[in-house]
C-alpha cells in the first residue's frame, strides 16, 4: 500500500490549514528549522508539513492576513485629537504677540458609535476572507507537495523497473551468447542482444534527468534550493482504497471548501458596508474645547465649539456610496452561486479522475501485469531450451517492461488524483487516503 499521502494530521472535517495537528507540526518546524531542513530523508507527511511551514507563497499569504488583521484595528480606531489656536485683533499679520485675544484648545471628532461598529465588522469580514484565502492556498500547496513527492517516487520506481530491465537484457545476452557458441542462433541475434542491453543502459541514464527534475520540484515546494539533497522514505506499493460516495463528498465540499466560505464572509461584509453607507444621515460630532486669553487683565474664559455635517444633498449618497454597496452585494450573491457551481464541478471532475486512475491501476495490477510476467517467463524458458526466437523473447521482455512502467505511472496518477480530490473536497476523505491513520 501507499505508505503515506497528504498530511496524516488531517483527521477533522475542516480546511487543512486549520487542523490543529497540522498547524502544530508546521509551528514546530518553524521554531526548530534545523530539525527538518538539515535532513535529507523525508516522508510524504514530513514533506507536506515542511511545505506548509516554509513555502514562500504561504509566507506571503500569512503576511496578507496580518495586514488584514491590522486594518481591523484601524477601522475601529477613533480619530486623533487635534490642536486649534485662534488669534484675534492682531495689529499686523504674523505678529501673534499683538493679538488682543487668543484662544487655544483641543478638538475631537466623535464618530457615531454604530459607524465604528459597522466599519469594524466590514474590516473583520475582509480578515476572514484573507484567512480563507490562506486556507485555500494551504490546501493547494499540500496537494501540490504530495504530487511532487509522488513524482519523485514514480521516478525512483521507474529506475527500479529499468534496473530490472537491464538485468533481463544481461540475461538475454548471456543466453544468446551461449546459444551462439552452441551454434543454434546466428551472430545477428547476439548483436540484437547487445543493442537491447545498450538501450536498457540508456534508459537508466535518461531516468536520472527525471529524478533530478522531480527532486528540484519538490525542493521548490519545500522552500529549499532546487539543488538541495533530498531522499524519500515512502514508496509506491499498492493501489489506493475505494473512494467514498460521490454525493456525500459533494455535500461535504459545499461546506468545507474555503472558496465558498470566503464568499460568504465577503457577502456579510458587503451587507454591513451597505448598512454603513445608509448611515450618512447620522453626523459625526466635532467638539473643540478652548481657553480664551484676553489682553488687558480681563479674566480668562473658556469656549466650547460643536459642529457636524448636514446631509442636505442626500441624493448624492443614495446614487453614490449606497448604490455602489447594493451592487456589490448583488455581485457577491451572483459570485456565490457561480462559486458553488464551480466547486461542485471541480469536485466531480476530480472524483472522476481519481476513480478512473484507481480502476486503471487495478486493471494493470490484476490483469495486464500478471499476463505480461507469465508471457515473459514462458518465452525466457523456451528460449533457454532453444524453442523460442530472439525476437519473440525481446517482444515479451518489452511487453513486460511496458506493463511495469504503465503500472508505476498508474500508481502515481492514482495517488496524485487522490491528493487532488482531497483538495477539491476541502476536508479529509472517507475512507482516508492510503497511509493516513483514521481516528
Amino acid at each position: 500500500m501507499r505508505s503515506s499521502s497528504v498530511p496524516e494530521e488531517r483527521i477533522a472535517h475542516r480546511p487543512f490549514s486549520a487542523l490543529p495537528a497540522l498547524v502544530c507540526a508546521a509551528t514546530l518546524l518553524w521554531a526548530a528549522p534545523a530539525a527538518v531542513v538539515g535532513s535529507e530523508r523525508l516522508s510524504r507527511r514530513e514533506a507536506i508539513a515542511e511545505a506548509l511551514a516554509r513555502n514562500p507563497a504561504l509566507q506571503a499569504s500569512r503576511e496578507q492576513v496580518a495586514q488584514a488583521r491590522a486594518r481591523v484595528s484601524e477601522a475601529k480606531a477613533l480619530p486623533d485629537p487635534f490642536f486649534a489656536a485662534t488669534l484675534d485683533d492682531e495689529e499686523s499679520l504674523l505678529k501673534p504677540r499683538g493679538a488682543a485675544s487668543k484662544q487655544a484648545g483641543l478638538g475631537f471628532t466623535l464618530p457615531f458609535p454604530t459607524k465604528l461598529r459597522l466599519a469594524g465588522r466590514v474590516a473583520t469580514a475582509d480578515l476572514r476572507a484573507a484567512e480563507f484565502s490562506l486556507t485555500q492556498l494551504s490546501n493547494e500547496t499540500a496537494a501540490q507537495t504530495a504530487q511532487a513527492y509522488d513524482a519523485l517516487l514514480v521516478a525512483e520506481r521507474h529506475r527500479q523497473d529499468l534496473t530490472a530491465g537491464r538485468g533481463f537484457a544481461e540475461d538475454f545476452l548471456k543466453k544468446t551468447e551461449a546459444r551462439f557458441q552452441a551454434g543454434t542462433v546466428a551472430k545477428l541475434d547476439v548483436i540484437k542482444a547487445k543493442v537491447d542491453l545498450a538501450q536498457a543502459e540508456n534508459a537508466l541514464i535518461a531516468n536520472e534527468r527525471s529524478t533530478a527534475t522531480a527532486r528540484a520540484t519538490l525542493n521548490k515546494m519545500l522552500g529549499r534550493k532546487p539543488g538541495a539533497p533530498i531522499e524519500s522514505t515512502d514508496d509506491l506499493t499498492d493501489v489506493p482504497p475505494p473512494l467514498a460516495d460521490l454525493e456525500s463528498l459533494v455535500a461535504l465540499a459545499a461546506t468545507s471548501r474555503p472558496e465558498t466560505q470566503s464568499v460568504a464572509a465577503q457577502r456579510q461584509g458587503a451587507h454591513d458596508a451597505t448598512r454603513l453607507a445608509r448611515q450618512f444621515w447620522v453626523p459625526d460630532l466635532n467638539l473643540t474645547l478652548s481657553r480664551n486669553y484676553t489682553r488687558g487683565g480681563d479674566p480668562n474664559t473658556f469656549s466650547t465649539d460643536l459642529s457636524f455635517s448636514l446631509p442636505l444633498f442626500f441624493w448624492q449618497h443614495q446614487k453614490g456610496a449606497i448604490a455602489e454597496a447594493r451592487h456589490r452585494e448583488a455581485e457577491l450573491e451572483a459570485t456565490s452561486r457561480d462559486t458553488a457551481a464551480q466547486v461542485e464541478l471541480d469536485l466531480r471532475s476530480s472524483y472522476a479522475s481519481a476513480d478512473t486512475a484507481r480502476r486503471q491501476a487495478l486493471y494493470i495490477r490484476d490483469a495486464l501485469l500478471p499476463e505480461a510476467e507469465e508471457a515473459y517467463r514462458i518465452a525466457s524458458v523456451n528460449y533457454s531450451l532453444g524453442g523460442t526466437s530472439a525476437l519473440e523473447l525481446l517482444d515479451a521482455k518489452r511487453t513486460l517492461l511496458d506493463a511495469k512502467s504503465q503500472y508505476t505511472d498508474a500508481l502515481g496518477a492514482a495517488n496524485d488524483a487522490l491528493a487532488d480530490l482531497e483538495r477539491a473536497v476541502g476536508a479529509p476523505l472517507l475512507p482516508g487516503p492510503v497511509g493516513v491513520s483514521q481516528p
